[in-house]
């Protein structure tokens, strides 16, 4: 987009007021909503993704890493379902970057732009109703644990886990709506993707602890920021540690956003 057409864009922006705004976020909410209800195949990812990790992780490796625990798999079962939370987050951010990605190739956001509607809005309407996936895999993987035996002994504890889930999770959203909006397809979004991901998901205390790891690879999972939300997050549902692994957490959760939101949304204003 050049900078003639850019600059009318965000005027027109700029003079929507907040009351404008907010209702036009409500609007495009409801038609994501809308969109997912006709589309149900949407919702396999927050569906399936809780179901099989936790069955596979459990079934396959519970009895052994249960062991080196001090248990079986029942002592697997407390230690990995808090540790998947943690992953749940940062697989669903990636819907939003495949998303956007999906709307532009195929002129969705073409449409958006002749509506007189906030860029903001769209944009944020997005986010909102990822952060509703995102809640609605979690509750599933908390259904399928308990099913395979995870015991929730501290209530308070396991919304204080996914509250610090969703908050990192939404952090991560902009970076992936800066690969969204970037790269040239939903393909290349998600191979980023899965090189980011698959790196920080099993070089973490998410599925295993790190005691038995090699050296290099037990100082990447101390800098990695999503052992640090699966420590945190076993500390608040099964007891445990919480301070460190919570401090850390927010504070990559407030430097993603600090650093990324401002490009995202650049990105986000200026794509043509």
């Amino acid at each position: 987009m050049s900078a003639v057409t850019t600059a009318p864009a965000l005027q027109g922006d700029a003079r929507i007021p907040l009351r404008g705004h907010l209702r036009h976020t409500g609007a495009l909410i409801r038609r994501n909503l809308l969109w997912i209800r006709q589309d149900p195949e949407s919702m396999f990812d927050a569906i399936l993704f809780p179901v099989i990790f936790t069955l596979l992780f459990v079934y396959v490796f519970g009895g052994s890493i249960g062991q080196s625990l001090g248990g079986g798999q029942q002592q697997y079962v407390q230690y990995v379902v808090p540790g998947l939370m943690a992953m749940m987050g940062m697989n669903m951010a990636q819907g939003v970057g495949t998303g956007f990605n999906q709307d532009f190739n195929t002129g969705v956001m073409d449409r958006f732009r002749s509506l007189p509607i906030g860029r903001g809005s769209v944009l944020f309407a997005k986010i909102s109703v990822e952060l509703l996936r995102m809640l609605f895999a979690t509750t599933v993987l908390m259904i399928v644990g308990v099913l395979v035996g995870f015991d929730i002994t501290h209530w308070p504890g396991l919304f204080a886990a996914v509250g610090l889930s969703t908050v990192f999770g939404s952090a991560l959203m902009w970076v992936f709506i800066t690969l969204g909006v970037t790269m040239k397809s939903a393909q290349s979004v998600q191979a980023m993707g899965f090189l980011v991901l698959m790196p920080l998901q099993f070089g973490s205390s998410i599925f295993a602890p790190t005691a038995s790891m090699p050296g290099w690879l037990r100082s990447f999972t101390h800098y990695n920021p999503l052992s640090a939300l699966a420590d945190a997050a076993r500390g608040l549902m099964v007891g445990g540690p919480v301070a460190h692994g919570l401090w850390v957490t927010l504070a990559w959760s407030v430097g993603l956003t600090a650093v990324m939101a401002p490009v995202a949304i650049h990105k986000f204003r200026t794509k043509s």
